[in-house]
Order: structure tokens, then C-alpha cells, then sequence
């Protein structure tokens, strides 16, 4: 069951580029899922450390 804060996305992806990730991921023991948002938290801290916090409104953390 999904958390309440928690959002489903889906995109499209070559399935080449798609089965590299996946072997890559395994070799890092972590799914597909886990090191896309491990991914996507460096990004994000990446762009705060150079811009500064990104502030959001609360409709857009639903």
C-alpha cells in the first residue's frame, strides 16, 4: 500500500538504455525504482547547494 505523500509517474524508455540501468542497479543492489529516487534526491541537492531551497507550495505536495 501506497503512503499517502507517495505519487506513481511512468515514462517511456528505450529498452536498451532500460536493461543497461536495471544491470547496473543490480550490481548496486538497490531496484530500478530505489536508484531512480536516489538519483533524483542528488539532483535536487545538487541544484539547492547552487540555487538555494526550493520552496514549494503546499498544493504542490499533494
Amino acid at each position: 500500500m501506497r503512503k499517502q505523500n507517495e505519487r506513481h509517474i511512468g515514462f517511456r524508455v528505450d529498452a536498451k538504455l532500460l536493461a543497461k540501468f536495471r544491470y547496473v542497479c543490480d550490481y548496486e543492489g538497490r531496484s530500478a525504482t530505489a536508484q531512480l529516487i536516489r538519483l533524483m534526491q542528488k539532483f535536487i541537492a545538487q541544484y539547492e547547494k547552487e540555487f538555494g531551497e526550493i520552496k514549494l507550495e503546499e498544493s504542490e505536495n499533494q
